[in-house]
């Protein structure tokens, strides 16, 4: 699935340059807006979701990846909620080709990049997003809980601006599940040496599961669901808006 060439703007990797000439600050605002507009409109009917976040970088038969695909069954099958990743290669293509082999929904969040990284095989239905922060929200926005497996840069970004939400209570106390305990041993010593220092309290340890048992994660994400999850009902397209399901 080819990322269509009118996604791509060359202009926007300068918008960090500082005040601009204010026709192009409009433009700008709209084409955030329009972003915005686009993401809502083509993901409206897919939520409830679990996202899965993780690195582009591993490919089928790796450990992380066969991981990510198991997990992405049993989030299908066990907990029943459509799977949303980032869309991608890696871990998001694991997690989506394993929900999608279970029968349920998969759903991504695609990154236009100057490579033109494309949709992965595995989503049933995707939108394609300029910019990183619209996607973030858009992963945050329709999911009730959050598995993070080993990835670079971006997914600390993901993990950290995540965790950020919950302990601020900018989004509900919902599930953050990161799998991988070899991998992610340095940032777990990090975090308790964070409530040494007092910089983040004890407390906050309760916000996010290291663990390695796909068992436990599935419990404990049930749990949170059952105890903070309060069901919405789901309007229908409307026909004439030319909205689909």
């Amino acid at each position: 699935m080819e990322v269509p060439k009118r996604f791509i703007d060359r202009t926007e990797q300068n918008w960090l340059e500082g005040p601009r000439d204010r026709g192009f600050e409009l433009l700008f605002a709209f084409k955030v807006l329009r972003e915005f507009l686009r993401g809502f409109r083509g993901l409206h009917f897919v939520g409830p979701c679990i996202t899965v976040f993780g690195s582009a970088r591993f490919k089928e038969g790796h450990r992380y990846y066969e991981a990510a695909r198991t997990m992405g069954h049993r989030l299908a099958t066990e907990i029943g909620l459509a799977v949303m990743t980032g869309g991608g290669p890696g871990i998001m293509e694991a997690a989506n080709r394993g929900a999608r082999e279970a029968g349920g929904a998969s759903i991504g969040c695609n990154i236009v990049l100057p490579h033109e990284q494309s949709a992965n095989p595995y989503v049933d239905k995707f939108v394609n997003i300029r910019y990183f922060f619209v996607r973030k929200v858009l992963l945050a926005k329709y999911s009730y809980a959050f598995v993070i497996f080993p990835g670079g840069f971006g997914t600390m970004d993901e993990f950290f601006e995540i965790l950020t939400l919950v302990q601020t209570k900018k989004v509900e106390n919902f599930p953050i599940v990161v799998m991988g305990m070899d991998y992610y041993k340095p940032i777990k010593d990090f975090v308790q040496f964070m409530v040494k220092e007092g910089t983040i309290s004890p407390e906050d340890l309760s916000l996010v599961l290291f663990t390695d048992s796909e068992e436990e994660a599935v419990a404990h994400i049930r749990h949170y669901l059952h105890t903070n999850y309060k069901p919405v009902k789901r309007r229908k397209p409307i026909w004439w808006l030319f909205e689909r399901s």
